[in-house]
């Protein structure tokens, strides 16, 4: 990410109004900027069939959050002691094996990238073709340095998730992570599957971004799934994994002057029938979620839109009406971030509205991205023209080499779900 960070991203800077020529003031950043006043309590809106925030929420003028349709509500169903999957048998939330049979239990997780050490298959050296490396990542045959691979991707069948590097920078900022909780049948109700994914991206003018991102996404997944297993519903669940990636962020620093920074945005995914979903989206910055219908749905499907709100100088001008929204992309100053986590964001850098609730029936997919993709394609029904591939994993590839076809300018993340 090549944006700045803005100032106080507890209290953001409002733009002028339409009427007033003069330009925004342009916002400032300092260490103590994260000391202001903490937002409120409140962190969840809830919506059916579309995104909706809640009455306290600044108004958006984009035309894909618009809502659209009424849908139903089904009911959570009821709480059971969870249950090994094989054997039935009753477990704790922190048991890592099932003592009745050995299945190993929780999630199959993955996170990208990951050190080229971690690889099962070494890439042969450039030069010579060896692929033996020192523990500094040079060839033991011609002592070259390894270069770093351009792209990392993972399929965990209910989310496939992708990130390179792009064609204008050296290395790769951003990160993504996701896990996959199976189907537990125990009971008269049994728990659905659930996924968890994050995407993070650095911000390039912090010290150390590729480390913010990197732990921030990590964190957020595993304190998501710890909150989740818990019995915490999935709007608690999102903001702990929130807040545990932002004290993450936090821990890196070494000094006043060093905070790492990144943006971040999480999604939770869990089904209550047989054809209805709840997303659950949290996010700080400009990485976004999307609600994509790459094909014509019925007609209580709800079309592409958008799910979250960016903390951007360009959002800050739509929602104060001074421009609408493809006018502010072109500001100078429109990748400014007005909230994002690090050392120098405050203990609680996001707004009262960043969880928000969204309920629909499939098929679907569900996007989360870094601006290294929706730069090049910000509208929701564009994005779902891109991503009409049988399989995720395709798709997810195909918005990567848009991306990069477009000039791949930024680093490039991208994660898919199929729903259902």
């Amino acid at each position: 990410m090549s944006h700045e960070r803005g100032g106080d991203p507890a209290e953001p800077a409002e733009p002028i109004p339409p009427d007033d020529p003069s330009p925004p003031a342009e916002p400032g950043r300092s260490a103590e900027s994260g000391a202001g006043q903490a937002p409120p309590d409140q962190s969840t809106s809830t919506v059916s069939a579309d995104l909706t925030p809640s009455a306290s929420a600044p108004p958006t003028s984009s035309a894909d959050t618009v809502p659209t349709m009424p849908l139903a509500t089904p009911s959570a169903p009821p709480r059971t002691s969870p249950r090994c999957p094989d054997c039935q048998e009753n477990i704790s939330v922190t048991d890592r094996y099932c003592e009745a049979c050995g299945r190993e239990l929780g999630a199959r997780r993955v996170a990208l990238p990951y050190p080229e050490s971690e690889s099962a298959t070494p890439r042969p050296c450039d030069a010579c073709g060896a692929q033996q490396y020192d523990a500094d990542g040079y060839c033991r045959g011609c002592g070259q340095l390894r270069a770093p691979r351009d792209r990392f991707e993972a399929d965990l069948g209910a989310v496939c998730v992708a990130t390179d590097r792009g064609i204008a920078h050296a290395r790769n900022e951003d990160s993504v992570a996701a896990a996959v909780v199976e189907d537990a049948p125990g009971g008269a109700h049994p728990a659905p599957r659930t996924v968890v994914i994050v995407v993070c991206d650095g911000v390039s003018t912090s010290e150390d971004p590729q480390a913010a991102s990197g732990t921030a996404s990590r964190s957020g997944v595993d304190a998501t799934l710890t909150a989740l297993a818990e019995g915490r519903d999935a709007p608690d669940a999102a903001l702990a994994g929130l807040a545990a990636a932002a004290q993450a962020v936090r821990d890196i620093a070494v000094d006043e002057s060093h905070a790492p920074s990144c943006t971040y945005v999480s999604a939770i995914v869990r089904g209550y029938d047989a054809d209805t979903f709840e997303i659950t989206v949290a996010n700080v910055g400009d990485s976004r979620a999307y609600w994509l219908v790459p094909a014509p749905g019925a007609p209580d499907i709800p079309p592409s839109q958008r799910l979250t709100v960016d903390d951007s100088w360009a959002q800050a001008l739509v929602d104060a009406g001074a421009m609408d929204e493809q006018t502010a992309m072109k500001d100078p100053r429109a990748h400014t971030l007005l909230r994002w986590l690090g050392a120098d964001s405050g203990d609680r850098p996001w707004s009262d509205t960043c969880v928000r609730v969204f309920r629909t029936r499939g098929p679907g997919l569900l996007l989360l991205c870094s601006d290294g993709l929706w730069n090049y394609q910000p509208d929701a029904h564009g994005l779902a023209a891109l991503a009409t591939a049988p399989e995720p994993m395709r798709a997810a590839r195909d918005l990567v080499e848009f991306a990069l076809r477009s000039g791949g300018s930024d680093n490039i993340t991208v994660a898919l779900a199929r729903v259902p």
